[in-house]
């Protein structure tokens, strides 16, 4: 383990780093997070979603529509319902390291490592242990 045996990470090209800067000020917003929390494992509609986020609805669906431009959410429709989900398996890997990352900085074990050798559920994606 000889750290300067690594090969350097080439720079990230100038737009791809503008354009993960707007991915984390998607993630700058409580609501936001909040939003994309409930849509880590199930699609839901903007209603549904308020009622996650104690948000009212108008307000959800502007939170809604930057995630969408921000290509960090996409869109269903049923009827006359819309339904949001995560836009692909990066994002809800992202938000879900970024929850459970935030659980370590709380006291005491997080919640995502209790139960002794316990096998963690990644909502309808993967398993992985603690």
């Amino acid at each position: 383990m000889n750290a300067d045996n690594q090969p350097l990470r080439p720079p990230i090209a100038e737009d791809q780093v503008r354009l993960v800067v707007e991915v984390f000020r998607m993630l700058a917003d409580p609501t936001r997070v909040q939003i994309l929390w409930a849509l880590v494992d199930r699609e839901l509609s903007v209603n549904d979603l308020a009622g996650q986020a104690g948000k009212p609805a108008p307000s959800v669906s502007q939170h809604l529509a930057k995630l969408r431009m921000a290509r960090l959410v996409r869109t269903r429709r049923a009827g006359t319902t819309i339904f949001y989900s995560l836009e692909n398996e990066h994002v809800r890997q992202l938000v879900v390291d970024a929850v459970y990352n935030a659980e370590h900085a709380g006291p005491g074990i997080p919640p995502h490592h209790r139960g002794a050798g316990a096998v963690l559920e990644l909502p309808d994606r993967k398993r992985a242990t603690p």
